[in-house]
C-alpha cells in the first residue's frame, strides 16, 4: 500500500495552516480556501480540505456531529477520528449517508464541495484515481440513498402489541376476523422492529404471542376451519422468529426446533414463503456450525419451494451462495448470484423490509461473504462496502458488514481492521450483538493473533471480556 510518510505529513499539515492564513487575509472563504489547498497539496482530498480550511482538528470534527445529534433529541453517533480519517484518504471508503448529511451540516458545505455527491462516485468508479494517501483498494459502487426512514417502534410497545393480541382473544377465545388481523399485525411488527430490539427480549414478547395463539387453538372451544388455518399460520411465522432470534443468542439446538415448526406450520397451511424461509435459516444455522453440505440440503428446499420473486432470491442467495462459496463450487455460487439477482428484477415490489424481507444491504452481505469465502478479497470488500454504506450506523447489519470488512482487510491492514472492529464494539453493547457478529469478532482476533499492529493487542482483550449473550444461569447480557 503506498503511503504518505510522517515526515510528508507534516509537512502537508503546516503548508494547510499558512495557505489557511493567506486566505483568511485577503479575505477568502472556507470554499475557496478548500480549493487552494487542493490545488498546493495534490494528496489532500475535498474532504479533508474543507477541514484543514476551517482550521479544525479530526477531534472537532468529531464533537460538532456529536453535538449536531445532541441537538436534535438524539445519541451521539459512534464517529471516531480513524473512521473520518479513512473518510478523507481512501476514495473506495465514503460515509453512509446519515454521516454526508452530518459532515455537510457541520461544514456548512453541500455534498458536492467535500466530494460526497453522487457525481464524484461515479468519477471515481470511472477510473478517476487522483493522488491520496494510501493506493486504491477495490472499486466500491455506492449504492442511492434510502429515500426513507425506517418504521420507528419503542421497547414499550413490544408487550402493548402483545396486550393488544390478549385483549381480543379475551373477547373472542375460539378467534375472529379481527384476532387473525391482530395476529398478522404483531408478526409485522417483530419483524419490522428486529434489529431494534435486544434478541432476549424480542425472544419474551414473541413467545408470549405465540403462547397465546397456542391456548386458544387448544382450549377445548370449537374454532372455525379458516380461522384455524390462520392462527396456524401465525404460529408458524412466530415460530420462524424465534428460530432466528435463538440462533441470534447463540442456541443453536433451540433455532432448530423453533424453525422446523415453522416449516411443519408452513406446509400444513401451505404457505410456501414461510416453509422456504424456514428451510433457509435452517441452512443459516447448519452453516454457521460448520456443516455446509446439511446446510447446502436445506438451502436446496428452501429454493425448491420458494415463491417466484424476492423470497426465490433470497433462497438462492441467503441460503445457497453462501455454502456453495464454502465448499469451493465457485461456478455454481456465480450461477446462485445470477438467479438472485434475475428473480429481484422480476419482482415488480423489488426490496422488502424487516426480518422476512430482503434489502440491498443484505444482498450485498452475502455477495461479499461469498467472494470471501472464494478467496476473492478485492470483490469482498467491495461488496461489503456496498453493504455498509446501505445499512443504518449501529444496526446489526451495519456491525456485520463492518466486521466482514474488518476479515477481508486484516491480512494486508491489521490495523485498519482492528480500529473497524473496536467501532463496531464502542457503538453496540454487549446485549446487542448477535452471534454472527461474535463469531466474527472472535475469528478476527484469532487471525490477528500474533500479529504487531496498533489496536490489536486492546481488540483481543476486548474480545475476550465479552460477556456472553446468555450466561451458564440463563442470565442475559444486560443491555
Amino acid at each position: 500500500m503506498i503511503t504518505v510518510s510522517r515526515s510528508r505529513r507534516a509537512v502537508i499539515k503546516k503548508t494547510a495552516a499558512e495557505i489557511r492564513a493567506r486566505c483568511l487575509h485577503s479575505g477568502r472563504g472556507v470554499e475557496q480556501t478548500a480549493a487552494a489547498i487542493c490545488a498546493e497539496l495534490p494528496e489532500v482530498r475535498s474532504l479533508e480540505a474543507w477541514r484543514l480550511a476551517l482550521g479544525w482538528p479530526r477531534s472537532r470534527t468529531v464533537e460538532r456531529v456529536g453535538a449536531l445529534y445532541q441537538s436534535r433529541g438524539l445519541l451521539p453517533p459512534g464517529l471516531s477520528e480513524s473512521m473520518l480519517c479513512r473518510w478523507e484518504h481512501r476514495p473506495y471508503e465514503r460515509p453512509s449517508q446519515e454521516y454526508v448529511e452530518a459532515l455537510c451540516s457541520v461544514y456548512q458545505a453541500p455534498p458536492a464541495s467535500l466530494g460526497l455527491d453522487r457525481a464524484a462516485e461515479r468519477d471515481r468508479a470511472d477510473g478517476d484515481q487522483g493522488s491520496g494517501y494510501s493506493a486504491f483498494g477495490p472499486e466500491a459502487f455506492v449504492l442511492p440513498a434510502r429515500e426513507s426512514m425506517v418504521t420507528m417502534t419503542t421497547s414499550a410497545g413490544l408487550p402493548a402489541v402483545r396486550d393488544s393480541l390478549h385483549l381480543a382473544l379475551l373477547a373472542d377465545p375460539a378467534g375472529s376476523t379481527a384476532v387473525v388481523d391482530l395476529t398478522e399485525a404483531a408478526v409485522e411488527h417483530y419483524a419490522l422492529g428486529y434489529s431494534k430490539h435486544p434478541p432476549h427480549i424480542l425472544f419474551t414478547e414473541v413467545h408470549g404471542a405465540r403462547t397465546l395463539l397456542m391456548h386458544a387453538l387448544t382450549n377445548g372451544t370449537a374454532v372455525p376451519a379458516p380461522i384455524e388455518a390462520e392462527l396456524r399460520r401465525g404460529i408458524g411465522w412466530l415460530s420462524a422468529l424465534l428460530g432466528n432470534l435463538a440462533f441470534h443468542l447463540g442456541d443453536a439446538t433451540g433455532a432448530r426446533a423453533h424453525l422446523a415448526t415453522a416449516v411443519t406450520y408452513g406446509d400444513r397451511v401451505g404457505d410456501a414463503r414461510l416453509a422456504a424461509w424456514g428451510w433457509s435459516a435452517q441452512a443459516m444455522v447448519a452453516r454457521a456450525a460448520g456443516e455446509h453440505i446439511v446446510a447446502l440440503t436445506h438451502a436446496e428446499r428452501a429454493a425448491a419451494c420458494a415463491p417466484s420473486g424476492l423470497p426465490r432470491a433470497q433462497a438462492h442467495a441467503w441460503a445457497r451462495l453462501p455454502s456453495l462459496a464454502e465448499l469451493g463450487r465457485e461456478r455454481e455460487a456465480d450461477a446462485a448470484v445470477a438467479m438472485a439477482t434475475r428473480e429481484l428484477e422480476s419482482d415488480a415490489r423489488g426490496w422488502a423490509p424487516g426480518r422476512f424481507g430482503y434489502d440491498a444491504a443484505e444482498h450485498a452481505l452475502h455477495e461479499a461473504e461469498a467472494h470471501r469465502a472464494l478467496r476473492r478479497t478485492e470483490r469482498a470488500m467491495a461488496c461489503a462496502e456496498q453493504s455498509l454504506n446501505a445499512a443504518t450506523p449501529g444496526t446489526p447489519g451495519w456491525a456485520a458488514a463492518s466486521l466482514l470488512m474488518a476479515q477481508a482487510e486484516a491480512a494486508t491492514a491489521p490495523s485498519d481492521a482492528a480500529q473497524r472492529a473496536d467501532q463496531v464494539l464502542t457503538r453496540i453493547p454487549a446485549a446487542r450483538l448477535r452471534s454472527t457478529s461474535r463469531a466474527r469478532l472472535t475469528q478476527l482476533a484469532s487471525t490477528l493473533a500474533g500479529v504487531d499492529a496498533a489496536g490489536v493487542t486492546d481488540l483481543r482483550e476486548r474480545v475476550r471480556a465479552m460477556p456472553p449473550s446468555i450466561d451458564a444461569h440463563g442470565g442475559a447480557a444486560s443491555a
